[in-house]
């Protein structure tokens, strides 16, 4: 599926030469150093969070039917609140809004009471997807730099992955606040490449994360078990998996693919 010889996608091996000293004769003639075509260095690997890490929707529609209780509003489903994930916690704060007849009027009254509320149950139902922690162990093990770039603001993004236990693992969380700007604008992804020394792969999960990967022509894995509103033949990927068990062996392949 994958060309696994090449120049590759990331030339970042610094090369290196060796002598062997024979007893008698000539000067010692250099061995060839390694071959980057066939031993790249490991990339930068960054990864959304809800929905890529965690399954955090049941922590958000906690949040989000204490503050509709409050008001004698109906409560949401978990399926109504998979759906509105994906632009961060004020575009959500808009649909769910949105979904029950109040204003936008009253935005800047429903917004902190949300979050608020949420932020209070952040990690309490949120788990990480099967396989995740030793995939994640196994990147880093390999000389991978790991980070993080979300929607999800940014206290609350470092509290969770503290909360499920890998928060040591990345090297940078990047949230929805921590610029002017959030997916799929392209700035915070190339603040998290940029934080780990250079361009590398993008996995995620939601049409905003592939367009975001688009936009900053970077190669996109999309992992198909999260919150995407789309088809995942209709989004633009180098490769998909349902299953993190797969992704050391997808990430060594689609390093070493030209594109």
């Amino acid at each position: 599926m994958f060309a696994t010889e090449g120049r590759g996608l990331f030339d970042q091996m610094a090369s290196g030469v060796t002598s062997r000293v024979p007893d008698s004769g000539p000067d010692p003639v250099p061995e060839p150093g390694p071959d980057p075509a066939r031993h790249p260095a490991p990339c930068p690997v960054v990864f959304d969070l809800d929905g890529t890490l965690v399954h955090s929707a049941p922590d958000i529609r906690l949040g989000v039917n204490r503050v509709m209780a409050a008001r004698g509003l109906a409560a949401f489903s978990l399926p109504e609140i998979v759906s509105y994930i994906g632009d961060g916690l004020p575009k959500l704060t808009e649909r769910v809004m949105a979904a029950r007849g109040l204003t936008p009027a009253r935005f800047d009254e429903i917004y902190p009471e949300i979050a608020a509320a949420y932020g209070a149950v952040n990690g309490e139902e949120t788990r990480l997807y099967p396989g995740v922690a030793d995939a994640l162990a196994r990147l880093a093990a390999r000389g991978h730099r790991l980070g993080v770039c979300t929607n999800k603001p940014l206290d609350p993004a470092r509290d969770v992955l503290a909360r499920v236990g890998v928060a040591d693992l990345f090297d940078v969380v990047i949230g929805g606040d921590s610029l002017s700007t959030k997916k799929p604008a392209p700035e915070p992804l190339i603040a998290a490449f940029d934080a780990l020394g250079g361009r590398g792969l993008f996995v995620g999960d939601s049409d905003v994360d592939a367009e975001t990967a688009r936009v900053c022509g970077v190669p996109f894995l999309l992992f198909t078990e999260g919150y995407r509103k789309s088809p995942a033949a209709t989004l633009p990927h180098i490769a998909r998996f349902a299953a993190f068990a797969s992704l050391g062996a997808l990430v060594a392949e689609v390093a070493r693919t030209p594109v």
